[in-house]
């Protein structure tokens, strides 16, 4: 049963699935395919080639917040890539390196992310312009959080502020 609404809140109209199970939000929609894709969102930046999220229209409310200027963290699956691999030999590194050591999309489960920048944000339609993504077209969107440099930048990192607990 699920709790009761507080004053402001909109619940989804279907169902969520029940236990341990992804919903797709939307889609990514890139300028790269088998090929030519960047291989990190560093390197999509250098090639100045934008990019929009979809959303399903079933999620478009929940875009309320979010203004061009903001970044925010796109967790999305990416399809294509293998799942098998538990050390990879990556050319740009010396070595093999565990899974969990690199940021290849090839890994047990296919969540990718990137931290991208909103350049404009479309609450009727659902539809997110982004300054860059390094996926392919058409790569199903899990999930958008807004980054937040007190809570998504690590403690001892350059330039990160100590955190001050809350009372």
């Amino acid at each position: 049963m699920p709790k009761p609404l507080r004053p402001g809140e909109l619940r989804l109209e279907t169902a969520p699935p029940e236990g341990p199970a992804l919903r797709f939000i939307g889609r990514i929609r890139s300028p790269w395919g088998p090929g030519d894709c960047p291989r990190n969102i560093s390197r999509a930046r250098e090639t100045g080639r934008p990019a929009r999220v979809e959303l399903d229209p079933a999620y478009t409310p929940a875009l309320l917040g979010l203004a061009p200027g903001r970044a925010v963290i796109l967790l999305y699956w990416m399809d294509d890539a293998r799942r098998d691999l538990l050390q990879q030999a990556p050319a740009h590194l010396d070595g093999p390196r565990g899974t969990f050591a690199i940021r290849s999309p090839n890994r047990p489960n296919t969540i990718s992310q990137s931290t991208v920048m909103l350049t404009g944000v479309d609450g009727e339609t659902g539809v997110l312009e982004i300054d860059a993504i390094d996926c392919y077209d058409g790569t199903p969107l899990l999930d958008i959080k807004p980054w937040m440099p007190r809570i998504d930048t690590p403690p001892q990192a350059p330039g990160a502020q100590a955190h001050k607990p809350r009372r």
